[in-house]
């Protein structure tokens, strides 16, 4: 038991949403932590109310003893992982929250790495997240891979209570889990606060197999680029460094031309607008093709996901851009 002389010092929010198998990997990675038991709490955010859920913590909690504490808490009022964490940190106990996801495993010093490198000065720490994808990959587990690159994610960092505080912890308009980190690390930096990276704190993050033409309902996540862009202007500028809307746009102005140009009986010119959207997809479905695994079932959903995502991609920025604001150059 905690004493009143022996104060959680770190707590760890850890969201999920109908992902037992995962959130039971990354619980037991929690367990193994080479950290005073006594000194953290583990926190898990139930976005989905799950009895299920709430059993397997459970389960959990009487395997540890509640050494560490272990807590359940279920989601309400809000939909998606900024929501889901600012439940768990607004109901922790430790001055230092840090943040996981239940498909993420920390290693077994997370914890003290990356408390060691929150200095007095720093208000957040960003560890490294670690993911093992196949070779050759395909192309949606090389993009997945960019996860290892992102400069703050919250699979991955540590944050002083007072900071969430001051900045006001997530916007729980992301109700998707795309740029909410990037967000909290925006208001961060427009605070004045400092964070830092610490290479030593790291999570491995496993590839999860995902459905035919999956990245079809991913282009949704388009729409919440606009609100930080909306929100950070320039912190967007410097650092969300992604060009690929403009070769969708173009791809979307040729696709919409033809149509249009058809309805209007002006036939040569839809057929020849109709040949850039072609000629525009093709070379968009090479370049995603190159260096990828070759399998049959790859090259189809490559085809398919070629076709759709210049489209969709420019259709959820546009709903982004009406639902949060002007678009900015």
């Amino acid at each position: 038991m905690n004493s009143i002389h022996a104060p959680i010092k770190v707590s760890v929010v850890v969201p999920t949403f109908r992902r037992p198998e995962l959130l039971a990997r990354c619980l037991e990675a929690l367990g193994r932590q080479r950290f005073p038991r006594d000194d953290y709490e583990v926190l898990v955010c139930d976005d989905a109310v799950s009895g299920a859920t709430q059993s397997l913590v459970g389960a959990w909690r009487d395997r540890w003893g509640n050494r560490p504490a272990l807590r359940y808490l279920p989601v309400a009022g809000t939909r998606g992982p900024a929501g889901a964490r600012n439940l768990g940190w607004r109901s922790a106990k430790g001055e230092i929250i840090a943040f996981t996801d239940d498909d993420a495993i920390p290693e077994s010093d997370w914890l003290g790495q990356g408390v060691r490198a929150l200095a007095p000065d720093v208000a957040a720490v960003s560890g490294i997240t670690e993911m093992l994808i196949p070779d050759p990959p395909n192309d949606y587990e090389r993009d997945a891979a960019g996860l290892t690159r992102s400069e703050f994610i919250t699979a991955n960092c540590f944050v002083r209570r007072s900071a969430l505080q001051a900045v006001g912890g997530f916007d729980p308009r992301y109700t998707m889990a795309w740029r909410e980190d990037s967000d909290l690390h925006f208001a961060l930096l427009d605070g004045g606060l400092v964070v830092k990276r610490e290479p030593l704190a790291r999570v491995s993050h496993p590839m999860r197999g995902l459905r035919f033409a999956a990245g079809l309902g991913m282009q949704k996540k388009a729409m919440f680029d606009m609100l930080l862009r909306s929100k950070y202007p320039a912190l967007y500028r410097r650092r969300i460094h992604s060009t690929a809307w403009r070769y969708y746009l173009g791809v979307t102005a040729a696709f919409a031309a033809a149509l249009v140009l058809a309805a209007l009986g002006y036939t040569p010119a839809a057929l020849a607008a109709g040949g850039v959207w072609l000629a525009l997809t093709v070379n968009f479905f090479l370049r995603r093709l190159r260096g990828t695994r070759r399998c049959v079932c790859d090259v189809a959903d490559l085809a398919v996901t070629s076709a759709c995502i210049p489209l969709l991609s420019i259709w959820w920025r546009f709903v982004g851009w009406i639902r949060f604001g002007r678009l900015r150059s």
